[in-house]
Order: C-alpha cells, then sequence, then structure tokens
C-alpha cells in the first residue's frame, strides 16, 4: 500500500514502515561514527521504542556493542492498516542488531502491569543472567494499577491558578493564546501515580528480587525541567509534581543498589520533538524557538545526540557532573543563560506572521513527521510498501 500522513491535532494517524526504519539507519550509523563507548554490556529498557527510549537502546547496541532488551506498547501492522511507529522502529533496530551479531529482543505489553515484568524477569533469566544498566523512558498518559487494578489517568494542568500564555498549532503557524484551568479533585495525585517514580522502583525491586541486577548496576530515568516560559504549566504544574517524585525515587532505588554498589540517577534531557511534548500546549511554541536559536548556535541536539552525550561524557565518561540535586544535566546546552534570554526576548514578539522568520517552525514540523516515518530524507513515498513489518523476536 502506498502510505500518507494522516493527522488529528498533535497526532499522527498513520506510520511508514521505510520511514521508520531508515529512522533507525540514520541513528544507528550517527553512534558509528562517534566512536566506541565503554559501557555496559547488557541493558534493559523500559519505554524503548520510541524517543528517548529508541536513542537508548541503539546508543547501547552500536555504541557499546551491548545486548538489549526492549519493552514497549506498540501496535502491529494489520492488513491495510499500518502499525504504530514504535512497532516498526523496533523491528529495524532487531534487524540491523541481528545484521551486526548482536542480541536484541523485544516485549510487547502494558510495561505497568506485573505480567510484563515477570515476562521480562523470565527472558533475563534465560538470556542474560543479568543486566548491568536499566533505562526507564516510559512516556504513558495512563496507568492502570498492577495490585489494585485501579485505572489512573495524568492530567497537563497547572496548579493554582489558570495559565495563560501564547502557543501555536505547528500544521498551519496559527500563535494564539491558550487558558488552562488548575488542577482539582485528584489530578496531582493520579499525574504522580501515572508518571511518577513508583513503577521505575516496582521495576528494580522485581529485578532484585530475583537477583538480575549485576555488580554495579546503573538505573537511570528521563526527566526534564525546563524554561520560565513554561514552568506554571510544566514544572510547577502536575507534570511537574510527579518529575519531583519520580527524581526523589532515584535516591531511594540508589540506597536499595548500594548492596550491590549499584546507583540509580535521573537525567534531566532537552526539550525535543517526541510524541510526548507535541501533545504539551506551548512547547511546540518554545521548542521551534529554541530549534532556531541553537541550529544558528551549532548547539542543536536530537535525542540521538543527546543520549550518545549522556552516554560518553557522563554515564561511562568519568564526570557525571550532578547538580545540587543529584540531577545529570544533558539540558546543559538549552538552558545556558544567552539561550534562554533569547528567547524570552523572541517570545514575546512571536506572532503567526513572523513565527516562520524568527522561529524554526518547518524544522518542529519535519522532526514531528519524522517521528512518524515521513519526510525522511531518502525515502520514496511514491511506492507501494509493505505494512505488515514482524518483529523477529516477537511471533
Amino acid at each position: 500500500m502506498i502510505i500518507e500522513p494522516r493527522t488529528r491535532g498533535f497526532i499522527c494517524l498513520t506510520s511508514h514502515p521505510t520511514g521508520c526504519e531508515q529512522n533507525v539507519i540514520n541513528q544507528i550509523e550517527y553512534i558509528k561514527s562517534k566512536g566506541k563507548i565503554d559501557g555496559a554490556k547488557k541493558v534493559l529498557v523500559i519505554g524503548a521504542s520510541t524517543g528517548f527510549g529508541l536513542a537508548s537502546r541503539i546508543t547501547s547496541a552500536f555504541g557499546s556493542d551491548a545486548a538489549t532488551i526492549g519493552v514497549f506498547f506498540d501496535k502491529p501492522a494489520t492488513e491495510g492498516r499500518p502499525g504504530s511507529p514504535g512497532y516498526y522502529n523496533t523491528a529495524a533496530i532487531e534487524k540491523h542488531a541481528h545484521q551486526a551479531g548482536l542480541y536484541a529482543k523485544s516485549i510487547n505489553g502494558d510495561a505497568f502491569s506485573n505480567e510484563i515484568k515477570e515476562e521480562v524477569v523470565n527472558l533475563i533469566k534465560e538470556d542474560l543472567g543479568q543486566v548491568d544498566l536499566v533505562i526507564y523512558s516510559l512516556a504513558s498518559p495512563v496507568r492502570k494499577h498492577p495490585n489494585t487494578g485501579k485505572r489512573f489517568k495524568s492530567v497537563l494542568k497547572p496548579i493554582g491558578e489558570v495559565f495563560t500564555n501564547k502557543t501555536v498549532d505547528f500544521h498551519t503557524g496559527k500563535v494564539s493564546e491558550i487558558s488552562i484551568n488548575p488542577a482539582e479533585g485528584e489530578d496531582v495525585e493520579n499525574t504522580v501515580t501515572v508518571m511518577g517514580g513508583e513503577d521505575w522502583k516496582m521495576w528494580m525491586d522485581a529485578l532484585s528480587k530475583e537477583n538480575l541486577l549485576a555488580e554495579g548496576a546503573t538505573t537511570v530515568a528521563y526527566s526534564y525541567i525546563g524554561p520560565e516560559v513554561t514552568k506554571p504549566v510544566y514544572r510547577n504544574g502536575t507534570i511537574g509534581a510527579a518529575k519531583d517524585h519520580l527524581e526523589a525515587t532515584a535516591f531511594t532505588i540508589a540506597e536499595d543498589l548500594k548492596a550491590i554498589n549499584g546507583n540509580a540517577y535521573v537525567s534531566v534531557n532537552k526539550a525535543l520533538v517526541t510524541q510526548a511534548s507535541s501533545a504539551i500546549p506551548v512547547i511546540p511554541l518554545y521548542i521551534s524557538l529554541l530549534f532556531k536559536i541553537m541550529k544558528e548556535n551549532g548547539t542543536h541536539e536530537g535525542c540521538i545526540e543527546q543520549i550518545q552525550r549522556l552516554y560518553s561524557e557522563r554515564l561511562f565518561g568519568g564526570d557525571l557532573d550532578l547538580d545540587e540535586k543529584g540531577r545529570i544535566r544533558i539540558d546543559d546546552l538549552e538552558m545556558k543563560e544567552e539561550v534562554q534570554a533569547a528567547i524570552a526576548e523572541l517570545w514575546k514578539d512571536a506572532t503567526s506572521e513572523n513565527l516562520a522568520e524568527i522561529g524554526d517552525l518547518k524544522g518542529y514540523s519535519d522532526e514531528f513527521f519524522n517521528l512518524f516515518g515521513f519526510k525522511v530524507d531518502g525515502v520514496d513515498y511514491d511506492v507501494d510498501v509493505n505494512e505488515m513489518v514482524q518483529i523477529p523476536s516477537i511471533k
């Protein structure tokens, strides 16, 4: 079939298998071009099919020749209906890892569930024995609690008062004002339950219980802080409360891992175009301005460049350079004073008429479509493709 992008708001309803594979190949080639990283050799990535999780799996495999297990929740294709991009990404990374002689297997299901944890535990026991790095990169709006069966839904809301600011429809370039009502009832608690650190700790407890963590094992979860302009709705809002919980959980897990000389960290990453960030009002406008400035400065990074730098310079480079709250700051280039000052000035002047000039809305839009395998250089979108791609390790 010929597959074209079909969008609804910040969601693309279709994905292109060849484009997704080319995206993965591009990331693999970047990692190979940067040379080897003396990193972990047996790696579990929870939330492994897109964004930072996918980049982590690629960097582990092709930067350190690691055996990788990826956990994710994605839809396979059915006849005449493409699968989700994460499914195609995973098929591609397994294919190319196997061609390179690397171990790579995947498990598709609800990572919050006890059943998927048990499946992963059994796979590690059978194939790897232990793992020495666990990446936690889940981004889900909903969580069914594995012990109670209760379903929790996260919300993106400010706390205390209405948030009003600019946003942009990145499909049309229209800049408008948006107001978001504050959290109410159990909004904060529910968001923390979905996006906080409880599930990360459950994963680490499950692995520890079965002695599946190697001596000196490390675990890393990803977080975001962001600029002043997004602070009321992001870091000081419901999601920020969840990130605070996630970051606090790192210390609890680190204490648990002392017995094996292991450690737990949170890496604060840069604002990037991901399926999750596209859903957050204000963020597309901020990112379009950020991209313009960082590209002009020569400091722009995508997911794969961020994670390569995290691995090579921080995790396995000898200098974690933790901040005052014990976090790895790989958002350092984004948060430079001069970058943030420039964005603040541009923000005040941003309109529908001038955004194409003062920002990089095209770059934002292209990266959004790249997530789904579209607008990828070198791919002919006018030819038929087979949507029924299989992940080798999933029958």
